[in-house]
């Protein structure tokens, strides 16, 4: 099965296909969790990485939106925080997402780091992710918040990367309604 990846900003997308995005996050992920996607999360400002099959279907997308993250006590970095990552469940395990999340690469080095979290490691490691080990925190309001649940952050090296300790602390700054999901 092959894939073309289009990438659209947030503010280009028609409503039509904020609900066919929504859906296609809803259905990968067995939740209704998506429907306010673009009204809380991302309503502008996010990069969008579209996966269409050979007769025009979305199958795959992931979102790019920018974030401020400190690793140790560098100062803080902007970062590509990668959300919605979502396959039609009929076609995972197809490859389709490994061709969105390859583009995404390739196409995020206006950044200086990558970041998501996740529970599927293994499949972002097959493409360059690497787990961040060290402890998670929050920063809001100038206060640093522990968030000692906090599992799965991955860090994806760019060419503006600077040297980093994945076993050292890493923050996030709050975005409305969360820190790290």
């Amino acid at each position: 099965m092959s894939i073309t990846v289009a990438v659209r900003r947030t503010e280009d997308l028609s409503a039509a296909e904020r609900s066919r995005i929504s859906d296609l996050c809803n259905a990968a992920n067995d939740t209704d969790a998506f429907h306010d996607l673009f009204v809380v999360h991302i309503p502008s400002g996010g990069r969008h990485f579209l996966g269409f099959d050979d007769d025009g279907v979305l199958t795959s997308h992931a979102v790019v939106t920018t974030r401020w993250v400190r690793p140790g006590g560098s100062r803080p970095q902007r970062t590509a925080f990668v959300d919605a990552v979502a396959t039609d469940p009929a076609r995972q395990h197809a490859g389709l997402a490994t061709e969105v999340m390859r583009r995404l690469g390739r196409e995020i080095d206006d950044f200086e780091l990558g970041c998501l979290q996740t529970d599927l490691r293994g499949f972002y490691e097959r493409v360059g992710w690497e787990p961040w080990r060290g402890p998670l925190v929050g920063r809001r309001d100038g206060a640093l918040v522990p968030t000692p649940e906090q599992q799965g952050v991955m860090v994806l090296r760019l060419p503006a990367t600077p040297p980093l300790d994945p076993d050292g602390p890493l923050s996030i700054e709050w975005q409305p309604h969360r820190f790290w999901e």
